[in-house]
């Protein structure tokens, strides 16, 4: 009798011990997808807001494009990531064209490039040799829409 429930037991315990490793893959996919959702919403948010709140909008929509594409770039989703870091530069540069905006959003919108430009350098270290140009080079201008806004905080 305990070798049938040490065996029934073991038959019930494989699939669960199985099932993280898909369930991991799906709650990846899901939340990729739940991500571009939320990058779609804020994306046109942005671009419907008024120009005194556009600068702030559009960096938090560069920062959570930076999150998605570094988990992309990590999880070898290159494709996709190279794809996000080409609207990134975009957004980026509507950032530096909204730049005359509301001054307390304009110091909240530096403070948000900062942590962003923090955590794409992380995930440079974390990317393979080849994803890390392209990677520097978003950096790079992210690094330089933030010394801009910084240069705003200090003007107003």
């Amino acid at each position: 009798m305990k070798t049938n429930l040490r065996s029934l037991s073991l038959i019930l315990l494989v699939p669960l011990v199985l099932s993280p490793a898909a369930s991991l893959r799906a709650a990846t996919t899901d939340r990729n997808l739940t991500d571009e959702q939320a990058i779609t919403q804020l994306e046109q948010r942005a671009q419907q807001a008024s120009p005194r709140d556009q600068c702030f909008l559009y960096t938090e929509l560069v920062s959570a494009m930076t999150e998605l594409a570094g988990r992309q770039m990590l999880d070898g989703d290159t494709d996709h990531a190279s794809a996000m870091l080409k609207k990134i530069e975009h957004y980026a540069e509507l950032i530096h064209v909204g730049l005359g905006g509301d001054p307390k959003r304009i110091k909240n919108a530096q403070l948000l490039m900062h942590r962003t430009a923090y955590r794409l350098s992380e995930y440079i270290h974390q990317a393979s040799t080849e994803d890390q140009a392209t990677l520097q080079a978003t950096l790079k201008q992210l690094n330089q829409v933030q010394d801009e806004l910084l240069t705003q905080v200090f003007k107003k």
